[in-house]
């Protein structure tokens, strides 16, 4: 995330109920991830880990600069799919690491 964003962390360390939990972002907004010993991947190995829309359907970002992003995307060996170009503005998905959806949208 801080490679494709440019974001930072906030804040990381241990969850008040075990586990680990970063906060990452920018000054105003962040994502809270966490991970503990309990966490099983679906799939382990085979495509996406978790499956789609359980609990979440995706996480959307608005950009400046799509086509900057996407090659961020495509240098981290992530595949970008769903290129379209509809009102309020262009954009694509990915999946990243953990098989988490991402819309990524500019309204430029």
């Amino acid at each position: 995330m801080h490679d494709l964003f440019g974001w930072h962390i906030r804040w990381e360390g241990p969850s008040m109920l075990g586990g680990h939990t970063i906060h990452i972002g920018t000054d105003d907004q962040y994502l809270a991830l966490y991970t503990n010993k309990d966490v099983k991947a679906a799939n382990a190995g085979a495509g996406p880990e978790f499956r789609k829309g359980e609990p979440m359907n995706h996480v959307a970002m608005t950009v400046d600069d799509l086509d900057a992003v996407e090659a961020k995307v495509v240098a981290a060996r992530l595949k970008p799919f769903g290129h379209d170009d509809y009102d309020p503005g262009r954009r694509f998905y990915f999946f990243d690491w953990n098989g988490i959806e991402f819309e990524i949208v500019s309204y430029k």
